[in-house]
């Protein structure tokens, strides 16, 4: 990042929205607007010119729309960008391939023709670009996260001797969670021997696209989750954005069940909430696993799953776009094995036939 502050670039063909997103921005003394574009071709170019720490991107745009700007930045210059999105149907599925291309995040705009209720978001949007700077950004034409240069290993519990039989699969996931949960759900077999149950951070109606995406990338059966749906080997359950999804017990069969609690953390649905509830269902029948994310969520779920006898695996800080998620649970002392997201597959694998 150049200087104290965080220079942030605006790019909406709205003036009204430029000017609106660069009040908002300007408003708080941690951030500098350091420039405005119209459209995508505009954006590339002041990129070049003015160096930003961050984008801001909206993505229906005349002469070059928000994902080919995109696909162009991240080949060219990588860089964080913060997408602006409709909460529409085809909203998600444009934010979802956007989050593909290598955009760190996005803000949903809470009405997809009134322009004034972008302010409604306005904290959001600050937390985000903030986040924002300080994210991993790599090319979106590699496959393969590049080799990282080596870091000091951070200090995990090594517990090669706790086996024993596993029922479940439980992970947690925010900032870049979309990109690692299609590259750990897509080498899992389809024969998968247990249900998994995941807590993504992600609005209302943007799940049941974000299910389907990764239904059609993985060998699995991924779902959004649904009160009373039974959870089966070899099937995914995302929990539904603005629902805490809580597993129980109904006849034997471990099923879904939805809350509308109040968020924890700040976020609903909260991973923290769902792991508590695989605690007293399955004990240390499980596995919970913590990727990528902003924040702390997590953490206190993981650590009523390592009481119990659950097994916990968390992505290191070489692979996290934002290593705040792992990190509160390495702190806390119950995670066993902390591992670049490439590794941590084969360590699923490994730790249910144990």
């Amino acid at each position: 990042m150049n200087g104290s502050k965080i220079r942030v670039l605006v790019v909406d063909d709205s003036a009204l929205m430029r000017r609106m997103l660069g009040d908002i921005l300007a408003a708080d003394p941690r951030i500098e607007v350091v420039g405005m574009a119209r459209d995508g071709r505009d954006g590339l170019a002041k990129v070049k010119s003015l160096s930003p720490d961050v984008v801001t991107l909206d993505v229906e745009m005349p002469n070059m729309d928000g994902l080919s700007m995109l696909e162009e930045l991240m080949k060219e210059h990588p860089m964080p960008v913060i997408m602006v999105s409709s909460l529409t149907k085809e909203g998600a599925q444009t934010t979802l391939r956007a989050l593909a291309l290598g955009c760190v995040d996005f803000v949903a705009k809470p009405s997809a023709s009134i322009s004034l209720d972008i302010k409604e978001v306005g904290a959001e949007l600050i937390a985000k670009v903030i986040m924002a700077s300080t994210a991993l950004v790599r090319p979106s034409v590699r496959k393969e996260p590049p080799s990282q240069p080596e870091q000091a290993p951070q200090k995990v519990i090594p517990s090669p001797a706790r086996g024993g039989r596993r029922d479940i699969v439980a992970i947690a996931a925010s900032t870049g969670g979309p990109v690692a949960l299609q590259q750990l759900l897509a080498r899992l077999p389809g024969n998968f021997p247990l249900p998994l149950v995941i807590t993504q951070h992600m609005p209302k109606d943007f799940t049941a696209s974000f299910a389907k995406r990764l239904d059609s990338l993985s060998e699995l059966s991924v779902k959004e989750g649904r009160e009373g749906m039974e959870l089966a080997p070899g099937c995914a359950v995302i929990a539904p954005g603005g629902s805490h999804l809580i597993i129980k017990r109904k006849g034997g069969v471990p099923c879904c069940s939805l809350s509308d609690a109040p968020p924890l953390l700040s976020v609903k649905p909260s991973a923290n909430i769902m792991f508590l509830s695989v605690a007293d269902e399955f004990g240390g029948k499980a596995v919970g696993i913590i990727l990528t994310g902003m924040g702390r969520d997590g953490a206190d779920g993981a650590v009523a799953l390592r009481s119990k006898g659950a097994y916990i695996i968390a992505e290191s800080q070489e692979t996290c776009v934002v290593y705040g998620m792992p990190k509160a649970a390495v702190e806390a002392g119950v995670v066993d094995e902390l591992l670049p997201l490439s590794e941590i597959p084969g360590a699923l694998l490994k730790s249910i036939k144990a």
